[in-house]
């Protein structure tokens, strides 16, 4: 798989690092060409100096083949530009971008290109990590208007159905995991002690999800 990254800051690093140490081809673009030094010795694929949505530029990094863009620069207009023509010159399959302010998510979306929100999701999982609850985030969709959490059985739930905690639209119980193996349920599933659930949840749902599954 050949990536293209568009910044070289700590995350196109360290990105470019990990798929680099993983086999993949690798070329990272950055306009200064100082940040280079942030990537390895070894590192096998190519640093190119220049703008990201510059076409000759992207050329230079092997957009034409590339399997995969990222754009993780500093700039939201600048990832949002170099992604889309990314995807709609050169038709890369999988574009991937990083955002600073979460209103411009739907920008992206509708262009099609799937976004990562650093601020957003950490605020998110601050106020995660403030409550008393033992879950925990495995992955958010969207600029985060969906979570889906992972937790511990309460013992209160056992013997409880997955169909009592289903809320169309905000929350339901996606996959059970019980004796190191993962089941999807159905309504008349019944909960045992031990099971892990992942539930999907509406962030604006969240307690909602919480009364459900934590205050008896």
């Amino acid at each position: 798989m050949h990536v293209v990254i568009m910044g070289c800051g700590r995350t196109g690093s360290r990105l470019a690092r990990r798929l680099d140490r993983q086999g993949h081809s690798v070329a990272i673009i950055d306009k200064d060409p100082g940040s280079f030094h942030l990537l390895d010795l070894d590192f096998k694929g190519k640093a190119v100096e220049g703008i990201g949505f510059d076409s000759e530029v992207l050329v230079d990094a092997g957009i034409e083949r590339a399997d995969a863009f990222i754009a993780v620069s500093s700039g939201d207009n600048s990832n949002i530009v170099s992604s889309i023509i990314a995807k709609d010159v050169f038709h890369v399959p999988k574009v991937i971008t990083r955002i600073y302010d979460p209103r411009r998510a739907s920008i992206y979306r509708r262009f099609g290109i799937p976004t990562v929100a650093p601020v957003q999701w950490g605020v998110n999982k601050i106020f995660d990590l403030l409550s008393p609850e033992h879950s925990f985030s495995r992955e958010t969709f969207g600029a985060g208007e969906v979570e889906l959490l992972e937790f511990e059985l309460p013992s209160n739930l056992v013997g409880r159905r997955a169909g009592d905690f289903y809320v169309p639209g905000e929350v339901h119980v996606a996959t059970i995991e019980r004796y190191g193996e993962a089941i999807l349920p159905v309504a008349g599933t019944t909960f045992q002690a031990g099971d892990t659930l992942s539930v999907l949840v509406l962030r604006h749902a969240m307690d909602k999800y919480k009364k459900m599954f934590f205050i008896d």
